[in-house]
C-alpha cells in the first residue's frame, strides 16, 4: 500500500516537471508568431464608437470633417491669392515707369479726369487731398492735387514727377517757382531723376520765365506742355497742351448720350459770357439783334467778368449747350477758351471767331496755323469766321437744315471730341516714355 503511494507522488511530481520545463520552454525558446492584423475599425458612433476608438489607442475627433472642409478652402484660398500676386507681379514687371503727378493747377483735373479718364478719392471737389493712380502705355500714373499737397510735406514716390503749374499771372507765376525750386531741389538729392512740366501759360503768351528752367537752356525740366499758341513750341521737348474745360468752376466729365444725341434742341445758338467794351463781343451782340436773330438763341450777356458760377447760373450755362445746336466763341483775351471744349462736350458745333488776338502767341517754328494750331491740326470740325457778319448768314444755313443732318454733325463732333481726347493721352504718355526711360541704342 505504501509502494503504490509512493509510486503516485512521485509520478506526480515527474509531470509537474515535465509541464514546468514545456512552460519555460513554450515562454522563453520557442520562436513568435507575428501578430495578425487587426481588422479595420467601423465608427459606431450611434452606439459606442468612442470606447472603440479608446480600445484601438486613437483619439476621436468629432469636428473631422469640418477640419478637413476648412482645410480644402484655407488650400483654395492661397492659390488663389498666389495667382492674384504672380498676376500683380506680372503686371508690375510690365510697367517700365512709374509717375507722379503734382495738380497744382486746375488744368490738371482736365488732365487726369477728362483726357485720362482718371478717378480721384474722396470725390469731394473741396476735399484737402485727393488722389487717383492708373497705369497707361509701360507707365504707372498716380496724381495728388488739393490744397494739402504742399512742397516738403507729403511723399515722393517716383523717380519721374510731373508737375502741373498755373503761370497765368504774375502771382500765380511766384507760386509756381516755388514748386519748381523744390523739384530742382530733389534733383539735385537724387530723390527724382526726371521732371516734365504742364503749364497752364499766359493768355498773351508771356512764358519766357519758364525758359531757364528748361533742360536745353541749362536746366532741370526735360518736357514742358503749354496752352495756347506759345511760339516756342517745337515738338521735340516743347508741345502745345489744349486749355480744356473750367475744372476750376468744377464742369463735369460729360457722358454722350442718347438724348444728346437725337433731340431736338430748342435753339440754334447760344452765347452766355462777359461783353467786354470795344471788343468784337459788342459787334456780335448788335449783329444778334438785327432781324430778331437774338429770339433764335439763348443769350445771356454780362458786362463784368466773373470767376465763379452759382448753382444757378452754372445750370443754365449747361442748359443752354445741351438745348442750342451751335455755340458761339467769340474771342476774349485770347482766342482759345473754355467754351469751345465744354459745347464739345455737349455737342454744340462751336463756331469760333478765327483771329490772332495781342501779345507774343502766334505760329512757331513747325506749326503756321495760329490761332488754335492745335485744334486745326486735329482736324477739329468747328465753323470758323473772321468776322460776325458772316454769322447771319451761318444761322441762315442752320434753320435749313434737318434733324438728321443735325445729328450726323452732333455724332462726327462727339466722335471727334473722345478721339482727340484719347490722342492727346497717347501723345502725353508716349511723349513721357521716350524722354524719361532709357534708351536701347548704344
Amino acid at each position: 500500500m505504501r509502494g503504490a503511494r509512493r509510486r503516485f507522488c512521485s509520478a506526480l511530481i515527474l509531470a509537474y516537471g515535465l509541464f514546468s520545463l514545456y512552460a519555460a520552454y513554450t515562454v522563453f525558446l520557442r520562436p513568435r508568431r507575428s501578430a495578425a492584423p487587426r481588422p479595420p475599425h467601423r465608427d459606431r458612433r450611434g452606439q459606442r464608437g468612442f470606447t472603440d476608438h479608446v480600445a484601438l489607442g486613437n483619439e476621436w475627433n468629432p469636428w473631422e470633417e469640418d477640419e478637413k472642409n476648412e482645410l480644402a478652402a484655407s488650400q483654395q484660398r492661397y492659390e488663389a491669392n498666389l495667382k492674384m500676386i504672380k498676376s500683380a507681379r506680372s503686371r508690375l514687371e510690365q510697367t517700365s515707369l512709374r509717375v507722379q503727378i503734382w495738380g497744382k493747377a486746375a488744368i490738371g483735373l482736365y488732365l487726369w479726369q477728362h483726357i485720362f479718364g482718371g478717378h480721384l478719392e474722396p470725390a469731394d471737389v473741396t476735399a484737402q487731398w485727393r488722389e487717383g493712380s492708373q497705369k497707361a502705355g509701360k507707365t504707372y500714373f498716380s496724381f495728388l492735387t488739393g490744397p494739402a499737397v504742399v512742397p516738403g510735406y507729403f511723399s515722393v514716390e517716383a523717380e519721374h514727377v510731373v508737375l502741373v503749374l498755373n503761370g497765368r499771372e504774375r502771382a500765380k507765376v511766384a507760386s509756381a517757382t516755388q514748386w519748381l525750386h523744390y523739384a530742382q531741389t530733389l534733383i539735385q538729392t537724387h530723390k527724382i531723376r526726371h521732371v516734365a512740366v504742364v503749364l497752364l501759360g499766359n493768355e498773351q503768351c508771356n512764358n519766357a520765365w519758364i525758359q531757364p528752367y528748361l533742360k536745353r537752356n541749362g536746366g532741370f525740366v526735360n518736357l514742358l506742355f503749354v496752352t495756347y499758341d506759345c511760339a516756342f513750341v517745337n515738338e521735340e521737348d516743347i508741345f502745345q497742351w489744349p486749355l480744356g474745360v473750367a475744372t476750376y468752376r468744377n464742369f463735369p466729365v460729360v457722358e454722350p448720350n442718347w438724348s444728346m444725341l437725337r433731340d431736338p434742341r430748342s435753339y440754334l445758338c447760344n452765347f452766355l459770357g462777359t461783353v467786354y467794351k470795344n471788343s468784337s463781343r459788342e459787334t456780335l451782340m448788335e449783329i444778334l439783334k438785327q432781324d430778331g436773330l437774338d429770339k433764335l438763341c439763348w443769350i445771356a450777356a454780362r458786362e463784368q467778368w466773373q470767376p465763379q458760377e452759382t448753382n444757378e447760373s452754372f445750370k443754365n450755362y449747361q442748359d443752354a449747350l445741351l438745348q442750342s445746336d451751335l455755340t458761339l466763341c467769340p474771342v476774349g483775351i485770347n482766342t482759345e477758351c473754355y467754351r469751345i471744349y465744354e459745347a464739345c462736350s455737349y455737342g454744340s458745333l462751336p463756331v469760333i471767331e478765327d483771329v490772332m488776338t495781342p501779345g507774343d502767341c502766334g505760329n512757331s517754328s513747325v506749326y503756321h496755323s495760329a490761332p488754335l494750331q492745335l485744334l486745326k491740326t486735329m482736324g477739329a470740325p468747328f465753323i470758323f469766321i473772321k468776322n460776325w457778319n458772316e454769322l447771319p448768314a451761318v444761322l441762315e444755313k442752320e434753320k435749313k437744315m434737318s434733324l438728321q443732318e443735325k445729328i450726323q454733325r452732333r455724332k462726327k463732333l462727339l466722335e471727334w471730341y473722345q478721339n482727340f481726347k484719347a490722342w492727346m493721352k497717347q501723345k502725353f504718355v508716349i511723349t513721357l516714355e521716350n524722354s524719361f526711360l532709357p534708351s536701347d541704342k548704344g
